[in-house]
């Protein structure tokens, strides 16, 4: 239940915070000359409570239905970790409406959350387009870590949670990689986005070549 809780809260909140980014990224991008008003101290404070306000409710609102259900056995879960599909399949008792509220809280919240997302970057890029094609080749470099990290975040999560109550091979693989590949690759996105990283990288690119020239 501890982990099952955390799991979702962490996931709630970087959910948050991903949204955040994408409003953090179309202020600088379509109104710049507001950019410092607008995402002001107050407001990053905001964003970042509001994530965890959020990871709090989306976790809390499931689990706490969980927590009553009664076990009767096996309680062998046929994965790598507890999941709340993969739980309330154990249950002895009709979950029909949990398996619902897992099934909008989780599958359809992510869902509609990726749709808005996708639908910003598309405004954010038509504007680009629309003042120069130079701006809009940089805003392609500039939020390609962004959608990247989005892609690999919401895809997995959309097809275990819009379907949890499904048996397919691949739910396994998925688990996986949204569990520990996806959050192994979002710091190397972001680190390869960052100018003195780049250059950093070219040195020691440079040295490995030089040195294997000299031997």
């Amino acid at each position: 239940m501890v982990q099952m809780y955390f799991m979702h809260f962490f996931g709630g909140g970087e959910m948050s915070l991903l949204i955040a980014m994408a409003i953090d990224r179309y202020v600088a991008i379509c109104k710049p000359l507001h950019y410092q008003t607008i995402m002001n101290r107050r407001m990053l404070i905001g964003f970042l409570v509001l994530s965890w306000v959020v990871g709090f409710i989306h976790t809390t609102s499931q689990i706490v239905f969980l927590v009553g259900l009664p076990f009767c056995g096996p309680n062998v879960v046929d994965s790598i970790f507890c999941d709340l599909s993969l739980v309330i399949k154990l249950a002895c008792t009709d979950t029909y409406i949990l398996e619902l509220l897992v099934i909008v809280d989780s599958g359809l919240l992510s869902l509609v959350c990726f749709i808005l997302l996708i639908i910003s970057y598309i405004i954010m890029f038509v504007t680009l387009w629309q003042h120069s094609s130079r701006a809009s080749s940089k805003a392609v470099s500039t939020l390609s870590a962004h959608i990247t990290v989005v892609i690999l975040f919401f895809g997995p999560a959309i097809f275990i949670y819009a379907f949890p109550f499904n048996s397919y091979s691949v739910d396994k693989f998925l688990s996986v990689f949204y569990s520990i590949i996806t959050p192994f690759l979002n710091p190397i996105i972001y680190t390869l986005r960052n100018q003195e990283m780049k250059a950093a990288i070219k040195r020691l690119s440079s040295q490995q070549i030089g040195s294997c020239v000299f031997s």
